[in-house]
C-alpha cells in the first residue's frame, strides 16, 4: 500500500469521527451530575399535600436543596394551588409543576419519592397513611394526628410500611434548643426535677358558623376539606383558617399548636422519648405531669392576645419558650435564640453563634429528612419521637377537658381507669369518599 493510499485512509478515519462527534447529543453538565450538579436521575422527587402559609414557609427552605426536586402540589383550594405552581415554578425557572385537586391523584404518580404534608390538623395523619401505604416517605406537618388513636396507627403504619417519617417539630433541629437540651441531659443542671413546656390557653369550641353556599369543586372542594371530620355547612372563613379551635378541625384544645414542640422538647430532655408522664392534673393555669422517675412537666397557659394569630413576642424569649431546672441549675430558651441560664457560670457558656438560627427555621430539619430519605435511617423526630410526645398532649388535653387528674399507662397508652377518658382517645370518621 502507497504513502498516498494511508494518508487518503487515515484522512477517511479521521474526517469520520470529526462527523460522529458533530452527530452526538449535547448533553448539560448538570444532566450528568457534574460541576456540583444533582443529575435529575438523583434527585428526591417530592410532592406536596396542602399548602397554605405554614407549608410555603416549610417549601421555601427546600426548594434550594440542589437533590430535591418539587414535582406536584395538591390542594383543594384553586387559589392555594395556583399560588403554589408559581412559587415552584418561578424557582426551577419552567412551568413543569404539576397540580391536582384530589391528593390521591399525585399519590398514584409512581416518580413521586417523598411528600411534605401541611394540610389542617384533622388531614395530617389520614393523608400521611394514604402516602406511606403509596411508597412515599413523609415530612408530616405537626400535629401529626388529631387523636391519641390516629398518633399511635400513624406510627405503626410507617413501621409496617417501612418508610421515613419525619413530625415538623422542627425546634429538635435548632442550636439554641439543642445547647438547652444537652446541658439537661448532662448533668450541668445537677438532677433533673422540673420542666416547663408553654402552651396557648386551651380552648373548647363546638360552634357552628352560618352557612354560606358552596362553591364549586373546582374552587373549593368542600367535601375533601372537610375529609374524615365530621360534616358541617360550608363558610368561607374556615377554608381561611378560622377552623382553629373547633374540636372538629383541631387537635387537642389547641394545647398541641405549641406542645408539640414545647412538650416534645421536654421529653428529649428528660431522656423520655421511649415513654411519656403517667400523671396529668389540671389546674386554672397550668397542667401538671408526672414521670415514673419523678420529674415534674408543667405544661403553662400563655395567652394569645392577638386571637388566632399569635404575636411573636409572646415572652421576652420568643415563642414556645421551655425551661429546664435542675438542683444545681436551670436553663431557658425560646423562638428568639436567647439563652438564660444559671448559675453565672453555666450562662458564660453561651456563645453568640446559638442565636444565628431562629426557632422557627425548618431548614436543618428538612435536610435531615431527605438525608434520611436516602439513607433510610430514623430521623430526628421519627414515629416514635412523635407517637409518645403526642399522646402526652393529648392526655393533658383530655385531662383540662374533663377537669380531673388522669393516669396513663406508658406502655399500653390507655388512662387507668377512666371509660371517659379513654372514648376521648379516639374520634370517628366520616365516609368522606
Amino acid at each position: 500500500m502507497t504513502q498516498s493510499a494511508n494518508t487518503t485512509r487515515r484522512d477517511f478515519l479521521r474526517a469520520g469521527a470529526v462527523a460522529t462527534a458533530s452527530m452526538a447529543t449535547y448533553i448539560p453538565a448538570r444532566a450528568l451530575g457534574l460541576e456540583g450538579n444533582t443529575a435529575p436521575s438523583e434527585k428526591i422527587s417530592l410532592g406536596v399535600i396542602g399548602i397554605g402559609p405554614r407549608c410555603t414557609y416549610d417549601l421555601k427552605a427546600m426548594l434550594p436543596f440542589p437533590d430535591i426536586q418539587c414535582v406536584a402540589i395538591a390542594d383543594v383550594q384553586a387559589k392555594r394551588r395556583d399560588a403554589g405552581k408559581l412559587l415552584v415554578d418561578e424557582h426551577y425557572g419552567n412551568r413543569d409543576c404539576k397540580l391536582y385537586r384530589d391528593f390521591r391523584e399525585l399519590l398514584d404518580r409512581k416518580d413521586i419519592d417523598a411528600v411534605l404534608i401541611a394540610t389542617g390538623d384533622r388531614w395530617h395523619a389520614a393523608a400521611s397513611i394514604a402516602a406511606a401505604k403509596a411508597g412515599k416517605d413523609v415530612y408530616s406537618e405537626k400535629p401529626c394526628g388529631i387523636t391519641i388513636a390516629a398518633c399511635q396507627e400513624l406510627a405503626e403504619t410507617m413501621h409496617r410500611e417501612n418508610r421515613v417519617f419525619q413530625a415538623g417539630t422542627q425546634r429538635r433541629s435548632v442550636p439554641n434548643f439543642q445547647k438547652a437540651v444537652e446541658w439537661a441531659q448532662s448533668g450541668k443542671l445537677g438532677k433533673l426535677h422540673t420542666m416547663h413546656a408553654s402552651v396557648y390557653i386551651p380552648t373548647l369550641d363546638n360552634s357552628w358558623l352560618p352557612a354560606q353556599p358552596t362553591p364549586s369543586r373546582d374552587l373549593v372542594d368542600w367535601n375533601l376539606w372537610l375529609g374524615p371530620a365530621a360534616w358541617r355547612p360550608f363558610n368561607q372563613q374556615y377554608v381561611d383558617g378560622k377552623w382553629r379551635g373547633q374540636w372538629d378541625f383541631d387537635s387537642g384544645a389547641r394545647l398541641l399548636d405549641w406542645g408539640a414542640h414545647t412538650v416534645d422538647l421536654c421529653q428529649w430532655a428528660n431522656q423520655a422519648d421511649d415513654t411519656l408522664p403517667i400523671e396529668y392534673e389540671p389546674t386554672e393555669k397550668n397542667i401538671v405531669c408526672r414521670y415514673v422517675n419523678g420529674v415534674k412537666l408543667i405544661i403553662d397557659f400563655l395567652p394569645t392576645p392577638f386571637g388566632d394569630r399569635a404575636p411573636h413576642y409572646v415572652t421576652r424569649l420568643g415563642t414556645c419558650p421551655v425551661r429546664f431546672i435542675g438542683d444545681e441549675g436551670s436553663v431557658e430558651t425560646g423562638d428568639e435564640g436567647e439563652i438564660v441560664a444559671q448559675p453565672d457560670s453555666l450562662q458564660k457558656q453561651v456563645t453568640d453563634d446559638l442565636k444565628r438560627v431562629r426557632g422557627l427555621d425548618v431548614s436543618a430539619h428538612a435536610r435531615n429528612f431527605f438525608d434520611c430519605v436516602r439513607s433510610r435511617k430514623a430521623t430526628t423526630a421519627n414515629p416514635d419521637v412523635m407517637r409518645r410526645s403526642h399522646i402526652a398532649c393529648h392526655a393533658a388535653a383530655i385531662a383540662w377537658i374533663l377537669k380531673r387528674k388522669l393516669t396513663i399507662d406508658p406502655v399500653k397508652e390507655e388512662f387507668v381507669g377512666d371509660a371517659e377518658a379513654n372514648r376521648l382517645s379516639s374520634r370517628a370518621s366520616r365516609d368522606w369518599v
